[in-house]
């Protein structure tokens, strides 16, 4: 199984940045790898669904940002490094969740099926903003 491990949350001031990485190892029974898989970052803040933030595809072709995130968040990925990024600019009181990356077949289907496309998770970072 591909495993996935995040870091770079932490705590920063309303309009601040943070940097999070999201490191894979592993491959799937099917043999496929990081490179191989679409990614995704994710946030759940306390009594809130999982939802999606932004979405890579396997070769950087193809990104997806939620609304709440257009222009202040950049998705991106090193797959000689088999890592993925979000930078997080401008970050907002609201922006407060617990981060999460997780990789899928297809970006396209985890842009459409959101949690429901992803096929392995990391263990997640917290991210506080303060205002």
């Amino acid at each position: 199984q591909v495993q996935l491990a995040e870091s770079g949350g932490g705590l920063v001031q309303a309009g601040g940045s943070l940097r999070l990485s999201c490191a894979a190892s592993g491959q799937t029974a099917s043999g496929r790898t990081f490179r191989h898989e679409a990614m995704g970052w994710f946030r759940q803040a306390p009594g809130t669904e999982r939802e999606l933030v932004a979405a890579i595809s396997l070769d950087s072709r193809r990104t997806y940002y939620a609304t709440s995130v257009k222009g202040r968040f950049t998705i991106s990925r090193d797959n000689a490094k088999s890592t993925a990024y979000l930078q997080m600019d401008n970050l907002k009181s609201e922006d407060t969740a617990v981060y999460y990356c997780g990789h899928g077949l297809d970006s396209e289907i985890v842009i459409r099926l959101g949690s429901g496309g992803i096929d392995g998770w990391g263990q997640g970072t917290q991210v506080t903003v303060s205002s």
